[in-house]
């Protein structure tokens, strides 16, 4: 076996394939090394997801000719010059391989100008070659540009995903930046159409409305603590506000964004017994910690951190948010301070023996009559009240006056009676074919011939939905019920880039939902038995999203059947309007006409049958 000294054009390939696996990956890394280049102001253009184009504009401090052709060396950086420096690291890039390795799968074009130079330069680099390079005129700042991304390497552009999938990731790593630095300004253009524009803010909270939303901003609380170990700030959810969907999970450590299920678990605990299970609160939390307490080179894209003592961070953590929900009224507490509080009497078993309360009884005139004397009382009679309006038929029971008494019989009924064929004007006149008992509005009994057959309202209706998406999947062929007021939910960027990405699928459904701006969608229509009432809609988006961002076989058989059970459990969870009688035996009839009609698709029995000897058995 012969061993060789790989071509730096074939090394920086490889590397390439750590840090750079898609474009959202660019756009991280150009990002970056404008936040450490001091630019007050970035620009991000996308074309095709990055697929055709990553542009990233800065104002920073530019580079000189000859750095600008040095960058794209391997570990070629401005940011470490000894070993000692990597326990102590304060910026963003200091490996020295983005740029090296963005130019072995890309086309690239770097224009640069320093403050203090006239003119510019423009580099030109594709398959890690140095193409060209010329003297142009320029801004100061720096303008990448990556064209043709993965075109040397078609394995690895053939596995990206669709364009919505792509720029959702595009729009993650922007916003994990954007949150980084409220004050900086940062824009996002998609295909010439503006998806962010965020000027300086004030404050994070700032910065999280104008990326987020003002929705998500409603929901949160203030966290803050200091120790000797961390310094840690930012804001949680309302546990009355969590959420199935997941998202608005942040983590910043001197001002980088990482991921940490470790620290996750910290914050889900302080949220313990206060958000339903799988609901997911929304955090921001940003941790200052010594940068040699913190290492921030164990993975190749800088996604992950190792902080010197994990077990001290997480107490730290769980006990701010635990007091952060506390002082909101959020958890129970206790107040062991009485001092100067008043003494509230005890009342003992015996105490109304000795003081007896009496229910005060109102007065009644049983010869008044509404007719007479404009509605008041005569000048004779002794009584100043009228009939408390709350007794529907005038009199209380017992005291009903007899026709004898001078009050017309029609004055004490006639509006009772009527009362009562209020509401069934529109009903079902037809009287249905089987005697129905509704138990709860869960469950429906009704008798057959062997005994008592109990069904069960939720698990039904999803065998019902099952089978109608299945039909619509294959054939579709679906039944919409179009809503009479649109219900616009505001999801965020990346939520709303998802339900584009499905919207074929969503539409086969049944489901008429369209975009609306940059970060809400605007459902004009359900389908046939969902409900259209706003809270459940709302509801319903939210547990979309759950469902749709689950990973879905690629076997188009097993994807429509498991999409199907997802959307028939959700359309049939929650609570349902109380049923009618008739409204219940058309439940029965569409049971009995899918094609199983005893179990889910899940497994689970919609039904149960007592016979005879089963009731008796209970007696």
């Amino acid at each position: 076996m012969d061993i060789r000294i790989l071509p730096s054009n074939i090394a920086n390939m490889i590397a390439a394939g750590e840090v750079v696996q898609r474009p959202a990956s660019v756009v991280k890394e150009l990002m970056e090394n404008a936040l450490d280049a001091g630019a007050d102001q970035i620009t991000v253009v996308i074309l095709d997801a990055g697929r055709t184009l990553v542009q990233v504009i800065d104002n920073g401090c530019g580079m000189s000719p000859d750095d600008a052709v040095l960058c794209f060396e391997r570990h070629a950086t401005s940011k470490i010059a000894e070993a000692e420096d990597l326990t102590d690291i304060r910026t963003f890039g200091f490996r020295g391989e983005a740029l090296a390795s963005i130019a072995a799968v890309a086309e690239v074009t770097l224009r640069t100008r320093r403050a203090d130079d006239e003119t510019g330069c423009e580099i030109r680099f594709a398959d890690s070659r140095h193409v060209s390079a010329e003297e142009a005129s320029v801004p100061k700042g720096s303008n990448f540009a990556v064209r043709n991304l993965f075109y040397n390497v078609p394995a690895r552009r053939k596995f990206l995903k669709s364009d919505n999938v792509e720029f959702k990731h595009i729009v993650a790593e922007f916003t994990h930046l954007a949150l980084t630095r409220p004050d900086v300004a940062f824009t996002l253009t998609h295909n010439g159409r503006e998806v962010f524009v965020l000027k300086p803010a004030k404050s994070l909270k700032f910065r999280i409305q104008d990326v987020l939303g003002t929705n998500v901003v409603n929901e949160l609380v203030d966290v803050s603590a200091e120790t000797s170990v961390v310094r840690v700030s930012g804001y949680a959810g309302r546990p009355d506000m969590a959420k199935k969907s997941p998202g608005n999970q942040y983590f910043f450590v001197n001002g980088r964004y990482f991921r940490s299920p470790y620290l996750n678990k910290a914050v889900l605990k302080a949220y313990e017994h206060l958000v339903p299970d799988g609901a997911t609160p929304s955090y921001f939390i940003w941790l200052d910690v010594d940068p040699h307490a913190v290492d921030v080179n164990i993975s190749p894209t800088k996604s992950e951190v190792k902080f010197e003592d994990d077990s001290v961070i997480f107490q730290v953590l769980y006990a701010c948010i635990k007091e952060a929900l506390g002082k909101n009224s959020f958890v129970s507490g206790i107040d062991f301070d009485r001092e100067g509080a008043p003494d509230i009497p005890v009342f003992g078993k015996d105490f109304e023996k000795y003081h007896p309360v009496t229910e005060p009884l109102p007065s009644l005139d049983p010869v008044y009559n509404p007719f007479e004397n404009d509605g008041f009382p005569s000048q004779e009679s002794h009584f100043t009240n009228i009939i408390p309006a709350g007794n529907a038929g005038g009199f209380p029971h017992g005291a009903e006056p007899s026709g004898k008494s001078g009050v017309p019989e029609a004055c004490g009924h006639g509006l009772v009676d009527k009362r009562e064929d209020y509401g069934k004007l529109f009903e079902d006149k037809t009287l249905p074919s089987k005697s129905v008992v509704l138990v709860q509005n869960r469950y429906i009994v009704t008798s057959v011939r062997s005994g008592l057959l109990v069904i069960n309202v939720r698990r039904a209706r999803e065998r019902i939905f099952y089978d109608r998406f299945i039909k619509a999947l294959s054939r579709n062929a679906h039944v919409t019920q179009c809503s009479l007021f649109p219900v616009a939910v505001q999801v965020g960027v990346e939520n709303r880039l998802l339900f584009e990405e499905h919207s074929s699928l969503l539409s086969s459904l049944g489901f008429d939902i369209s975009s609306f701006g940059n970060d809400t969608v605007v459902v004009n229509g359900v389908p046939e038995g969902y409900s259209v009432e706003p809270g459940r809609v709302q509801t319903m988006v939210s547990d979309m999203i759950v469902a749709l961002t689950d990973d879905h076989n690629s076997v188009a058989g097993v994807m429509q059947s498991a999409m199907a059970e997802r959307f028939a459990r959700l359309g049939a969870a929650g609570d349902n309007p109380r049923m009618t009688n008739s409204e219940a035996q058309r439940l029965i009839d569409a049971l009995f006409a899918c094609e199983n009609a005893e179990y889910t698709s899940s497994g689970h029995r919609t039904m149960v049958m007592l016979t005879a000897e089963d009731i008796d058995r209970k007696f």
